[in-house]
Formats: structure tokens, C-alpha cells, sequence
């Protein structure tokens, strides 16, 4: 019987400079962590915008580069929607080392989302509880950032979704894919949220035919004018069978 042979492969080691600002990196997110959450999510955010972030190649495992749906992700790591909800700072993201940068969730119109305190820390499992509900800057100021990043390269996709007070939810998506279509990577339509009451009626077999028929003839257009994109549904996790046979129906 032979012996399992090892692996040749070995990690590319940090250079000095990347072990310090590792260390750095370290000593922040500690620091961050004796502050509120929120106020925190927004330092980290501030600092990525003014170059602090850590920096790591995105390719450096060119066995992790991989296709989907068409995009070319030099790794399958990405940042979701919800971090960068007005796209400030996907570039720096992307300098951080993720394949892909998802912004958003953006809706029409600014909104504030829920009362505060609403992002809890749940320090013993290494997780936080996000009640923000969809609070943004709206569609202009989003795709305004967006479309200037024009040219820079990287996978930045946009997470569109719909104000807490809109009559007409579903015409929200189609405006946030008409803003973004131009100049994203891909879209995806939020319809999963638990934090804006009565979003997850989209779900429901009759409202979701009724969306997905606007936003594909929506799509026709945009493609006709911009070219294809990718274009994702994000629904919830915790949909029972039936619910789940109907969405993959439609």
C-alpha cells in the first residue's frame, strides 16, 4: 500500500509590510469591537474610503478561480449586500481580496430603516443580529458612485430592493434595475428581507409571478440597450418545500 503523497503546494508567506498591516488590522478590529456596532460597521467603512484596508491579491489561488453564471470570479469568496449598502467603498473591498463585491440593498427613495440600537453582537458565536431594514441613500447617489468606478475592472454587483412605504413594491425593483443595469456586474432583486413588514409577501406564488414578469420585460430593454447581466432573486432561507417548488416553477 503506498504512502498518501503530499501536497508541493505551498502558500505564497506575507511579505514584511503585509505582516504589519495584518497586525494593524488586528489592533482595529479589536478597538472596533469596544464600540457600538453600528458606529463601528460605519468606521470600517470609513477607513476602507480612506485606504486603511487590508490588501491581499484576489488571484493569488489561481485554483480558486471560477465561472458563474457567466462571470469570472478570481476566487468564490465575496463580500454580500448589506456591508456597502451605498457603494462607497467597493474597490477597496475588492483590494481586500474578495472575488466579488455585492453593494446594496438600495432602494428608490432614502429611507432610515428601523430604530435604533438594531445590529446586536453575539460575541460568543462570532455573529451579529442586522435589523436595519433597507436603510440607504437611495438609487441617484448609489448609481452616481457606481458608474464612476466605470473602466476600473473587478465584479461589483447590485442589490436592489423596495421602500418600506412604496404602493407598488414591484415597480420599485424594475427602477432599481433600470438605475444600476448599465453599469453593474450583475443585479439581484432582495425580496427575502425580514425587516421590512410585508416584503416577504413577494414571495407568494401570485406576487412573484406578477414581479418577475415586470422585471423580465425590463430586462429585455436594458439588455438591448447595456448587454446581458446576470440577474439573481435572493429569497429566504427558511422557505418550506411548497414555497420553494412554486419560486423554481415560475
Amino acid at each position: 500500500m503506498r504512502a498518501p503523497q503530499k501536497s508541493c503546494y505551498a502558500p505564497p508567506r506575507e511579505s514584511a509590510t503585509q505582516q504589519i498591516v495584518s497586525g494593524l488590522h488586528d489592533m482595529s478590529t479589536r478597538a472596533l469591537r469596544l464600540i457600538d456596532p453600528e458606529t463601528a460597521h460605519h468606521a470600517a467603512l470609513l477607513g476602507l474610503r480612506s485606504g486603511l484596508g487590508p490588501r491581499a491579491r484576489s488571484d493569488r489561488y489561481p485554483r480558486l478561480r471560477t465561472t458563474l453564471a457567466g462571470l469570472d470570479l478570481p476566487n468564490p469568496i465575496g463580500m454580500a449586500a448589506g456591508f456597502d449598502k451605498n457603494c462607497e467603498a467597493p474597490d477597496a473591498l475588492l483590494a481586500s481580496g474578495f472575488g466579488f463585491v455585492e453593494c446594496g440593498t438600495v432602494t428608490p427613495r432614502a429611507q432610515e430603516g428601523n430604530p435604533r440600537p438594531r445590529i446586536f453582537r453575539l460575541s460568543e458565536d462570532r455573529a451579529v443580529i442586522n435589523r436595519l431594514g433597507f436603510n440607504n441613500k437611495g438609487l441617484d447617489e448609489f448609481a452616481d458612485r457606481l458608474s464612476a468606478r466605470a473602466g476600473r475592472g473587478g465584479i461589483v454587483g447590485a442589490n436592489v430592493g423596495a421602500n418600506k412605504d412604496s404602493a407598488d413594491r414591484a415597480a420599485d425593483y424594475v427602477l432599481g434595475m433600470g438605475k444600476v443595469w448599465g453599469h453593474a456586474a450583475y443585479v439581484t432583486a432582495n425580496i427575502s428581507s425580514p425587516n421590512t413588514p410585508g416584503l416577504r409577501g413577494l414571495q407568494e406564488r401570485g406576487a412573484l409571478e406578477d414581479l418577475l414578469g415586470r422585471m423580465r420585460e425590463a430586462r429585455v430593454a436594458l439588455e438591448a440597450a447595456h448587454g446581458r447581466r446576470p440577474l439573481f432573486l435572493k429569497v429566504a432561507p427558511d422557505l418550506d418545500e411548497s414555497a420553494i417548488d412554486d419560486i423554481g416553477d415560475l
